[in-house]
Formats: C-alpha cells, sequence, structure tokens
C-alpha cells in the first residue's frame, strides 16, 4: 500500500502513466483495425459479441502476460542466429503475425476486386466466416500486438501498476471505439479497402522489424494519418457533388441543349 501512495506522490509516475497510455492507445489502433474490418465479416447480429469477445481476450492476454514479466523480458534474448544475424522470440513472433496480417490483408483486398461468383459478389463475404474462426483470427493478432505492447511497456517504466492501468486504459478505449470504427468502415467501402492497405502496411513494418530493420512507428502513423485525411477529402467531395448537382438544377430547370436545335425548314426545302 505504500508503495502505490509513494507511486501516486511521485509526478515522475504520472508522467511515466500519461507517456505509457497514449503509447498504448496508439498501439491499440492495429489490433483495433483488424477487429473492426474482420467482425465485420460476420452475420450483423453477432458483430458486437465477437468485437466483446476480440478486445475482452487481448485484455485477458496482456494483463497475463504482465503476470510473467519475468518471462517476457527474456523473449528479446538471441536464441539463434542465421548468417551472423540474432533472432529472439520476440522477432520470431513479430514475424509470424507480420506474415499472417499480410496474407491476410492480401487475401481481403483479393475478395473484394475479384468476387469469385455474383452470390459471393453480392454477399459481401459477411456469411464466409464463422464466429470461431473469427475468433481464433483475433486471438492469434491479440498475442503479437500483446508482445509488442508489453515489451513497449516494459521498456517505459518498471513499474507494474503503472503498466496495469495503461493496458486496462488502453483496452477500455478500443472497446468504446470498436463499435464505431467498425460501423463507419462498413458504411463507406472505400474506407475498407484503406484499411485493408493499413493493415498490409502494418504487417510488412512487423515483419521488418523482427528482421532488426527498426521502423519509426511515427512515420507509419503520420502516413496513415495522411491517407486518411485524403480520404476524408474524398468522401466530403462526393457528398457535396450531389448537393451541387441539385442546386443547379433547381435554379435552372430546363438546361439548354449541348447541340443547337436543327432548322427544320431547311430539312424541308
Amino acid at each position: 500500500m505504500d508503495y502505490l501512495m509513494e507511486l501516486a506522490a511521485s509526478p515522475a509516475a504520472w508522467a511515466a502513466l500519461i507517456t505509457l497510455i497514449a503509447m498504448e492507445v496508439v498501439l491499440g489502433i492495429d489490433n483495433l483495425l483488424f477487429i473492426s474490418i474482420l467482425t465485420n465479416k460476420l452475420p450483423e447480429d453477432i458483430r458486437p459479441r465477437a468485437r466483446r469477445i476480440g478486445i475482452g481476450l487481448a485484455l485477458i492476454m496482456r494483463l497475463g502476460l504482465l503476470s510473467t514479466i519475468a518471462i517476457i523480458v527474456t523473449l528479446v534474448e538471441p536464441v539463434f542466429s542465421v548468417f551472423g544475424h540474432p533472432f529472439s522470440w520476440r522477432d520470431l513472433i513479430l514475424i509470424a503475425g507480420g506474415l499472417f496480417l499480410v496474407w491476410k490483408a492480401t487475401k481481403e483486398i483479393h475478395h473484394s476486386m475479384a468476387p469469385h461468383d455474383e452470390q459471393e459478389a453480392s454477399l459481401g463475404g459477411t456469411l464466409q466466416l464463422s464466429f470461431g474462426a473469427a475468433i481464433v483470427q483475433i486471438l492469434i493478432l491479440d498475442l503479437v500486438f500483446s508482445v509488442d505492447s508489453i515489451i513497449t511497456a516494459v521498456g517505459m517504466t518498471e513499474h507494474i501498476p503503472i503498466m496495469v492501468i495503461a493496458v486496462v486504459f488502453a483496452v477500455m478505449t478500443m472497446l468504446f471505439a470498436a463499435g464505431p470504427l467498425a460501423n463507419f468502415i462498413n458504411r463507406n467501402p472505400s474506407i475498407v479497402m484503406l484499411a485493408l492497405g493499413f493493415l498490409l502496411l502494418i504487417g510488412t513494418t512487423l515483419i521488418a522489424e523482427g528482421f532488426g530493420a527498426h521502423v519509426s512507428k511515427g512515420y507509419i502513423y503520420a502516413a496513415m494519418a495522411f491517407s486518411a485525411l485524403v480520404e476524408g477529402l474524398n468522401m466530403a467531395q462526393r457528398k457535396r457533388r450531389p448537393t451541387a448537382v441539385g442546386q443547379a438544377m433547381v435554379g435552372n430547370p430546363h438546361p439548354a441543349p449541348d447541340a443547337a436545335p436543327v432548322d427544320q425548314g431547311r430539312l424541308s426545302a
């Protein structure tokens, strides 16, 4: 109890907590994006339950990893080398997760671009994914993102209570944001392709991180934010275009034809 009171009275602990919460929320975007896209392929009546279970599993997994913090720290230690390059368990987990994410995003992009038949195109793939398959895939990515998240937390602070508060806050934010984000993606088909592109980028980044090529998360999220801004401008333009056309029709209900009318007298002559 005295330990917690000392943390609560420490400005450095509060600064670490705020910084770690911000970092965990940002890292949760990747996980939330995947959960939103995957659950949108389920029947509409079970999507909220799948999102809650997926995010709940993420919380349980992260808290479980925090309870084995001594083991998590050892995940960054090399276990073998290939051509002189050392690989740790964290590297292997990131590479496996990145490959899975690239495979999943590529498959979804191919499905969106070239549906196999008219029935599949009309259903939009909604009934192609079972509830159990969705949960398993969410669990796989939860593991990858949870390991990365906890290792990041360990690198920022040594106080377990701060890590727990930051993780719980980030997961609760994911829980509240999951529904609106999934509904927004579902209402805007162009956003689906953009989100799949984000997942492809994130998967490639995870693979690069696993092979030791550090890619600053700031560049990744800046690119994602810029792309989202451009798509937002495109959506605003598409919404304004029908309004502008309607106003033009009201102002001039009998628009002049493109070509001048033909003089019928000349034709009869």
